[in-house]
């Protein structure tokens, strides 16, 4: 937690944490105070903001009469949710049993030592996360990687290093560093 106003926790921003409270109230009100919305909740505000705040969460606590530490146990429960905020780039990496057997967990290695990050993990500059998923349902391709919503079949270490490439030109195109004949 950064006292500066920068950073809140989590690689939460404060006007992040700002803007969630400003809209939970409208999402807080489309369900009923009973326990039985907890689910629904904390997946809609997921839905809305690709993730859980902590402030999200004691919200709900406090809207369903629930502890934070119960509201934050059930969230954990289950893999759906995510607790920072996601990369501009999001990376899956499929470990069910046909890519875990193909080498899935190389390739999650690969994408962890080339960001510096482990998997459920964001860069500092939030340009990338990685998040392990349990199957994508592309088992012929395997091992698969999902990226950005673009499966990517096959995968091997060496594709890891061209779609950086990828982003780095794309990177450089949106900061104008690279012109294109349509600009």
């Amino acid at each position: 937690m950064e006292v500066s106003g920068q950073h809140i926790g989590h690689g939460i921003r404060e006007e992040e944490e700002q803007a969630i409270s400003e809209k939970l109230p409208e999402i807080l009100g489309e369900f009923s105070r009973e326990r039985s919305s907890l689910l629904p909740i904390l997946q809609r505000i997921q839905e809305a903001f690709k993730f859980l705040s902590p402030g999200a969460i004691k919200a709900v606590a406090e809207y369903l009469g629930l502890s934070g530490s119960e509201v934050y146990g059930v969230a954990t429960f289950y893999n759906q949710f995510r607790f920072h905020p996601p990369g501009r780039h999001e990376i899956k990496i499929c470990m069910g049993t046909a890519c875990h057997v193909k080498g899935g967990d190389v390739i999650l290695e690969n994408f962890e030592r080339r960001l510096g990050i482990k998997e459920g993990e964001t860069t500092p500059d939030r340009e990338y996360s990685i998040e392990r998923v349990a199957c994508v349902g592309c088992c012929a391709l395997a091992p698969v990687a999902v990226v950005d919503d673009k499966v990517i079949g096959y995968m091997q270490p060496s594709k890891v290093e061209g779609l950086f490439l990828q982003f780095e030109i794309q990177r450089k195109i949106r900061e104008g560093q690279i012109k294109t004949e349509a600009s």
